[in-house]
């Protein structure tokens, strides 16, 4: 009965997942058709040596020249099989330069995740506990200036504040300028990350703090937290009893559901800072028209964020008993 459960439960995901994956596709293949870009313009770049000849030859070396149908249908026919495609831009394997790029974003993100997660929880715990206190107003409006902050504006105060005035991290790069590859230090790529890093979490802290305040609020105002009161009981004993274990729920959720908004935020923290990651690799492959890069990088970070809400159900079942039973 048990293995029939997890049975339908991982049926459901997959076809879930293959649809939204199907779907976003076609969505993101439209988007570039009807984007005024020409690949072709793009890859030539400014040289207006090129004749017409050569430019027809290059759009028949990429596939440029065929319908679009028949275009989507051969790049979604290969990419079943295992086939990514070239990258226009790189002149590279697509899945190759999606490792490359991806592997400095996990790090970025990642960083970003944690700090804005924990920071997040705890303001929000702090402000709801102290509601209408001075602490809880200080919160409120520090997290509603985070909101209406533009994240490449903070990351443009953050370059001329930390690295131009004070000197204290690099302006841009994920590694020193000139400095070959194994000569690069682990303290080298953490003060490159540092900024990045740090723009990215102080943007994402405000919204899991707010939820949660809003949620620890509901707790304290609660019958069983006023009974606890009472009781005698101080706040330290109540948020340990009371308030954390009814607010790990939507922490959870949020914390995972923000892998979304992180990927969105990485776009412009990357641009800003000149990240060599997969965000940057995105804004390039859309103003390019490279579109079997763009595609495969629409594919990963569906993956990603599908990961995300996929392990927030997961913890769910872990955390909470009672939805195990519901499962059951």
């Amino acid at each position: 009965m048990k293995n029939n459960r997890i049975g339908k439960f991982v049926l459901h995901r997959a076809a879930k997942l293959i649809t939204l994956l199907i779907a976003l596709c076609i969505v993101t293949f439209a988007l570039l058709e009807a984007s005024p870009i020409d690949p072709v313009t793009a890859y030539v770049g400014a040289d207006t040596k090129v004749s017409a000849q050569q430019r027809e030859l290059i759009a028949e070396h990429w596939g440029l020249d065929k319908p679009a149908v028949e275009r989507f249908l051969a790049w979604f026919s290969s990419i079943c099989q295992g086939d990514w495609g070239t990258s226009m831009i790189y002149r590279r394997p697509v899945l190759e330069v999606i490792g490359d790029k991806f592997l400095s974003s996990i790090a970025l993100m990642m960083t970003a995740w944690v700090l804005s997660g924990i920071f997040g929880f705890l303001l929000g715990v702090l402000s709801g506990i102290y509601e209408g206190s001075w602490l809880d107003k200080g919160i409120r409006i520090y997290c509603h200036l985070l909101i209406s902050t533009p994240t490449f504006w903070l990351g443009i105060v953050f370059v001329m504040l930390f690295s131009v005035k004070l000197g204290w991290f690099p302006v841009a790069l994920s590694v020193p300028i000139g400095v070959i590859q194994s000569e690069v230090t682990f303290w080298d790529k953490i003060q490159h990350i540092i900024l990045p890093a740090l723009t990215l979490s102080i943007l994402s802290v405000a919204n899991i703090c707010m939820h949660t305040r809003e949620k620890v609020c509901e707790v304290m105002n609660s019958d069983y937290v006023l009974f606890a009161k009472a009781r005698g009981e101080s706040k330290g004993l109540i948020a340990k009893n009371h308030v954390l274990r009814n607010v790990s729920l939507p922490a959870v959720t949020l914390q995972f559901l923000s892998f979304s908004e992180l990927f969105g935020g990485a776009v412009f923290v990357e641009q800003v800072f000149s990240y060599p990651g997969l965000g940057q690799a995105t804004v390039q492959a859309g103003l390019k028209g490279d579109a079997p890069l763009l595609m495969g990088i629409v594919i990963i970070s569906l993956l990603f964020v599908y990961t995300g809400n996929l392990l927030a159900d997961c913890l769910y079942l872990l955390i909470d008993p009672r939805m195990r039973e519901g499962q059951a």
